[in-house]
């Protein structure tokens, strides 16, 4: 007879993304407010970092090109970041650093405000507020 496991109990998700140019996706994910927590290098050259925002973290490597430069990243890909703070003041940093906007912020059906944006390597996120009780 089988026995019975414990579901698995996780405390972080961390997603990492390969990226086509890191430094141009760092100044992204800056704008939106990560910040860079670690970096790693290789003979002087910048090869990834480590980013957060609150509690959360978001690794971004950049690409080798091994697997090609037309490779396309992000498909079948939604990272929800969800946040306390005014997800319409974030949207409207987005736009003023020149970021365009895939959806404007918007009422949901699930009592939360929302934005769409897609990074410089085609990773599509939605930033949301945290669902109203």
């Amino acid at each position: 007879m089988a026995t019975i496991q414990e579901a698995l109990q996780i405390t972080s998700i961390i997603p990492s993304f390969t990226v086509d140019d890191l430094q141009k996706s760092i100044a992204f994910y800056e704008v939106l407010g990560f910040s860079v927590d670690e970096r790693w290098e290789e003979h002087g050259n910048l090869l990834g970092v480590m980013m957060r925002a609150g509690k959360s973290e978001i690794g971004l490597t950049q690409d080798d090109w091994r697997k090609g430069r037309d490779r396309k990243k992000g498909i079948g890909l939604r990272v929800m970041l969800s946040t306390t703070q005014n997800v319409d003041e974030i949207a409207a940093r987005a736009r003023n650093a020149g970021i365009t906007l895939d959806a404007e912020p918007h009422d949901t059906e699930w009592k939360s405000r929302a934005f769409a944006v897609t990074d410089p390597s085609g990773f599509l996120l939605t930033i949301t507020s945290e669902v109203v009780a």
